[in-house]
Order: C-alpha cells, then sequence, then structure tokens
C-alpha cells in the first residue's frame, strides 16, 4: 500500500495570470501558501486482478479503465497503464471551494502511483504532469498555479513565462512573521459549492479586452510587492494589499462576486479586517480576512450574521508527499 498526503492551498495574489490567455502575452505570478489541508490517496493491490476499484465521493469498479466515469482516475490510470488496482481517496475539505482540490487530488495521484510502479517525480514533475493532465489532456480552462502550489508546498511566488515554463520561488519570512501572518489569517465558509470552470472561461475570453488584462498586469504587480512587505517582516500593508488585489479581481468576470459574497467582505471590513478575498475563481466557497487580533472577536461576530462558519488552518512548508509505503 502506498499512501500520499498532499496539500491545498490559499492564493492571496495575482490569481487569473496563470491563465494562458495573460501569460503568453506577458508573464504572469501569483503568491501563494499550501496549508495544513490535505487530500489522501492510497493505492494497493486489487482483489480481482483483472478489474480495477476507485473510491471517492463514488465507488466504480470497472474491467477496463476506459470504463472509468471519473474523468482524472480515468486519465492518470490509463497513462500508467495499470490494472488489479484499488485507489482510495478522502479529503479534509470538499470540491468546489476554491483551494485547489481538483489539482490536489491529481498530484497526489501521480506522486502516488509512481511511487507505486516504481519511479521518481521530482516536485517540478508532479506541478508540470499535473498541468498536463488537466489542462492539456482533459481540456479544462484552468491555470498552472493550483498544481505547482500542491506539488511544492511553502509559501511561494509563482511565475508562469511565456514559454510556458513555471518557475517557483520560496518566500524568505522570519518565523515570527510567519506566526504573525497565521495568527491575523482568518477564513469563513460562505457554502456554495461550484465548478470554476465557467467562470475562468469568461474570464479567459475577457482577457482580450485591455481593461481587463490590465487590470491582470497591476494584480501581478501586486505579488512582487506584498513579497518584498513579507520579506522584509511588514506586514502592515498586507491587508490593504489583499484588498486592492480583490477590488481588480472582481473586474475580471461577472460570476466572481455575487450580493452574499459582496456582503460577507463588506461586513468583514466594517468589523476591524484590513483586507481580503474570496478564495478560487469566485462565486462560493471560502472568505479570506486579514485582520489584527484584536478586532477578531468583532471579526467572529460579524460572520454569524451572514451564516459564515469559520474554519482554522496554517501554513504548511512541505508539499505532496509520501506518507506511507509497504510493498
Amino acid at each position: 500500500m502506498i499512501i500520499t498526503k498532499t496539500p491545498f492551498r490559499i492564493s492571496f495574489v495575482g490569481g487569473g495570470s496563470d491563465l494562458p490567455a495573460y501569460y503568453e502575452k506577458q508573464r504572469g505570478a501569483v503568491l501563494s501558501t499550501s496549508i495544513d489541508k490535505y487530500m489522501y490517496i492510497s493505492t494497493h493491490a486489487f482483489f480481482e486482478r483483472n478489474k480495477i476499484r476507485c473510491k471517492y465521493s463514488q465507488t466504480e469498479t470497472v474491467d477496463n479503465v476506459k470504463d472509468l466515469q471519473h474523468p482524472i482516475l480515468r486519465t492518470v490510470l490509463k497513462d500508467f497503464n495499470l490494472n488489479g488496482i484499488e485507489v482510495s481517496s478522502i479529503a479534509d475539505i470538499p470540491g468546489g471551494t476554491g483551494m485547489g482540490s481538483s489539482s490536489s487530488f491529481t498530484v497526489g495521484l501521480l506522486h502516488n502511483l509512481s511511487t507505486y510502479t516504481g519511479r521518481s517525480y521530482g516536485k517540478q514533475e508532479l506541478g508540470a504532469g499535473a498541468c498536463r493532465v488537466e489542462i492539456d489532456l482533459l481540456n479544462e480552462p484552468i491555470g498552472k498555479q493550483d498544481q505547482y502550489a500542491a506539488a511544492y508546498g511553502g509559501l511561494n511566488v509563482i511565475e508562469f513565462n511565456p514559454d510556458g515554463t513555471v518557475d517557483v520561488q520560496p518566500v524568505n519570512i522570519s518565523e515570527e512573521t510567519r506566526a504573525t501572518l497565521n495568527s491575523n489569517l482568518k477564513l469563513y465558509y460562505l457554502g456554495n459549492q461550484r465548478s470554476a470552470s465557467a467562470i475562468l472561461a469568461e474570464q479567459k475570453k475577457n482577457t482580450s479586452q485591455e481593461s481587463k488584462f490590465q487590470a491582470l498586469s497591476t494584480m501581478v504587480g501586486l505579488v512582487y510587492e506584498l513579497r518584498d512587505a513579507l520579506e522584509a517582516g511588514d506586514l502592515n500593508n498586507f491587508g490593504a494589499l489583499l484588498h486592492k488585489n480583490w477590488l481588480l479581481k472582481q473586474q475580471l468576470a461577472s460570476g466572481i462576486t455575487n450580493p452574499r459574497i459582496t456582503e460577507a467582505y463588506a461586513a468583514g471590513r466594517e468589523a476591524g479586517a484590513l483586507g481580503g478575498k474570496l478564495l478560487g475563481a469566485g462565486g462560493g466557497g471560502f472568505m479570506l480576512f486579514y485582520a489584527p487580533l484584536d478586532a477578531h472577536a468583532d471579526l467572529d461576530e460579524s460572520m454569524k450574521g451572514i451564516d459564515a462558519e469559520p474554519f482554522t488552518f496554517n501554513m504548511e512548508m512541505e508539499g505532496s508527499k509520501i506518507i506511507h509505503v509497504e510493498r
């Protein structure tokens, strides 16, 4: 049995510049962190050696990999040419909530099966391989940030080059800065799990408009402002930069926000949050705020008023890893 543990991620600024509609014209960048919430995938030999069993939110048992309904499992298992195997997944967070769950699943699956078959995939290979599966083979209208965030782990600037290559640069912060950042970040679940595909497809189309492209360019600039502030230990501007990014992001596509999201963000700011953003492509999921500790009680109370549940987390540093191997 092989078990992998692959983190989810929170993206702070720059989201959307990881789409080819932007980075093929001008280098994109995001600043994100992996968090201590994970996708666990286990594999082991299946008793019926001529079948495949996959367990996720459903259970499938098939004679041929092409008959699997789950697109990522079908594509990856076909790539590895595997039969007589059972694959199971468990996640700390449901899909469609803005934390890159599908890419964490893909990275974890590639990491697991490469180990199962005796291969060795490095972090760059895992990120690139997951992009190949999701973007090239499955034609999902998504970007590249989630795959690399899950593979590498940690707090990083991830750059997307016009030639399609991706560079991951760790943000070097002190333990004191990291502790303060962890303490001041607050996350709330708004509900409304959704697919990001429709919003991202519209955003991709809109990027051809000069105003949308310029908004993304400004967001990319915020990535480096935020990196410099973090490395200098200056968290005073963290909330302000999140706020600027959120105002710009709302301009990119119509489905990014809605009245409830707008209400939640306004309530959080009124309660003392210095800034924040909705995680993921938009439409629902988790709302992130940056707020000083003395504002947290008021912030919690304001979120109760709109039925938003608090969700605790910490940043993590390891990325996807193997946690169990038994031959």
